[in-house]
């Protein structure tokens, strides 16, 4: 296997260059983060972290299939991004609607990179755990005849959003889902560790997944930092929004798990492919941490865009002029604004009346008036923010990565579903779908004996570097800062080139004042994280869906209608970037 990262273009499916130790592209990352030894351990048959839908589903499915279950949480079960989650969930609902048609619109949002047996596998399996989670107990918005209202969003060419209390669908799911959780409370097979951050990856001799080290913030003997262990691991930490200075994304994502799978060796794709979200509510320059979003429904029940003119600037630009796909929309504020001189446009959602906004989108008006702004009879301004990552831990159609015991679901993994730009409302949807394969095949392989494996030593660290390394908390919104500026929205070779620069300063600091602890693991995710979007940010020399290059405006199918992979080589610790063509197969979990 060959090492490091270098600017210049490889043969498809070839490691690409090695670098040299001035080389700002070279990432060299340690094992583990430094942390007190275990002092407590634990086993199941299988770890899930994370209480999103992705999570909370998988690991009811498991329990229902006999499996021993340890559900572990960093903060609270409602706490993370699925609580936050406004727009919706997307599914063939509606009799004249099909898989084949969401299907398509799935595709042309992904950019030519959509893995096309993931996508058909989301949208011929959704619409029935969609019914299922109904039987579940969620309450999704209904007509007078009792059936689910399906609404409209960007890139969707039929109504097939379901929505649960207007804008609050996300809210709805978790509430079900924890209740059914706490129904099985009392099932000894069953354990919820809530303040209980993951730390690393526990592997066996041979590179297999068996377990995690957790950090919970709890009293008696589960406390501080112990050793769970397991047949298998599901990571469903969601993502990364915390890595920019402004995101949708609540403060628990930090990336934890996605980084702590790139230490352990696995493979990690298309973590260049962030999408930002058009229409986030501006809060003035300096705004920084989760800010408020003004869902795409509002755009599908019939607000628009509009410039400091009042000029509509969407129509013309894309056959679904204001409800294009999110990529198109955001590059579209984007170059109004700068051709503005402005820092934000304006959503007009005026003509829909206050009735009508308070009944569909009670929550986002609330926040709203809340802020000081009436959306019935004031422009709201808005901006670009962070709001999904696209790639993440790679997995094949049954959720497994490329190493044995470890599987990922929901934002964390990356399926192949969402290729180059999420379409809306797809991500509650592959959150669920693939945790109820991934629960299918942790079972199946249960029953066929999956050996429980015992974690090896960690292992001796690359010359000329530790161990273990970890970034001080206090340099938090540094790492944000180089991220927002070089490998934000929109990105050239010069800014990308200067977030790494700026990030391996930060990387090369003495860990000497660092405390270990949440705080400072999280910035050190973070970190970890944000040097491997910039080398894949810097080196796709093309301008795709989310990613958006100032000096390669064009999208590029000769040259990068390929997909980059990035792991960690445990031979030196250097960060490995692959350039895979996009017509080559999709591997089977738990191959390099």
């Amino acid at each position: 296997m060959g090492s490091g990262c270098a600017p210049r273009r490889s043969p498809r499916g070839s490691t690409i260059g090695r670098t040299t130790v001035s080389d700002p592209l070279q990432v060299r990352l340690p094992r583990r983060l430094t942390a007190p030894e275990p002092g407590w351990v634990t086993e199941a048959d299988v770890i899930v972290v994370g209480s999103g839908i992705a999570g909370l589903t998988c690991a009811l499915a498991l329990r229902e299939k006999g499996a021993s279950v340890l559900l572990v949480t960093k903060t609270l079960l409602h706490a993370g991004s699925t609580e936050w989650a406004q727009g919706g969930i997307a599914a063939a609902l509606d009799p004249e609607d099909s898989p084949r048609e969401h299907l398509d619109d799935t595709l042309v949002a992904g950019v030519g990179l959509c893995d096309e047996d993931a996508v058909e596998t989301l949208v011929t399996e959704g619409p029935q755990r969609v019914r299922e989670l109904v039987a579940l107990g969620a309450r999704f918005d209904t007509d007078a005849a009792g059936e689910i209202t399906l609404t409209r969003e960007g890139g969707h060419h039929r109504d097939r959003i379901a929505h649960a209390g207007g804008d609050a669908t996300g809210q709805e799911i978790s509430r079900a889902l924890i209740a059914q959780l706490r129904r099985v409370a009392e099932d000894p097979g069953i354990e919820v560790i809530e303040q209980a951050l993951v730390v690393d990856l526990l592997t066996s001799e041979d590179g297999s997944v068996c377990g995690v080290t957790l950090h919970v913030i709890g009293e008696g003997e589960i406390d501080g930092v112990g050793s769970a262990r397991a047949r298998a691991v599901v990571l469903a930490t969601g993502g990364l929004g915390q890595i920019y200075s402004s995101t949708t994304n609540p403060p628990v994502a930090t990336g934890d798990g996605m980084a702590a799978a790139l230490r352990a060796g696995a493979v990690l794709a298309d973590v260049e492919f962030v999408q930002f979200h058009p229409t986030v509510l501006y809060l003035g320059e300096g705004s920084t941490g989760q800010q408020p979003l003004i869902s795409e429904a509002v755009r599908g029940e019939g607000a628009f865009l509009v410039d400091g003119d009042g000029q509509r600037f969407m129509q013309g630009r894309h056959p679904l002029g204001d409800l294009a796909p999110r990529d198109v929309v955001a590059r579209a504020i984007l170059e109004r604004m700068a051709a503005t001189g402005t820092d934000h446009v304006w959503l007009d959602a005026r003509h829909l009346g206050a009735d009508f906004l308070q009944r569909r989108f009670p929550s986002i008006v609330a926040r709203c008036r809340e802020l000081g702004l009436d959306p019935s009879t004031q422009l709201l301004p808005v901006a670009p923010a962070q709001h999904y990552a696209s790639g993440g831990v790679r997995t094949d159609l049954d959720g497994r990565t490329s190493l044995p015991g470890l599987y990922a679901c929901g934002e964390v993994s990356c399926t192949g579903v969402h290729g180059a730009n999420r379409l809306a409302s797809n991500s509650l949807l592959e959150g669920l779908v693939f945790a109820h394969r991934i629960a299918d095949d942790i079972a199946d392989r249960l029953q066929t004996g999956l050996p429980q494996c015992d974690p090896a030593p960690w292992p001796d660290p690359p010359r000329g570097m530790v161990d273990a390394d970890i970034l001080d908390s206090g340099h938090r919104l540094d790492v944000q800062r180089a991220m927002t500026a070089g490998s934000g929205p929109v990105r050239s070779a010069s800014s990308t080139l200067k977030t790494l620069r700026r990030l391996r300063e930060l990387a090369d600091l003495e860990p000497v004042e660092a405390e270990p602890g949440p705080r400072t693991w999280e910035t050190t995710n973070l970190l970890h994280l944000g040097q491997a979007l910039s080398v894949a940010a810097h080196l796709r020399e093309e301008t795709r869906g989310g990613h958006v290059r100032s000096d390669y405006p064009e999208r590029d199918d000769e040259g990068w209608s390929a997909h980059l992979l990035l792991l960690r080589d445990p031979e030196d610790g250097e960060l490995v970037t692959i350039q895979l063509d996009v017509d080559l197969a999709w591997p089977e979990g738990g191959e390099a």
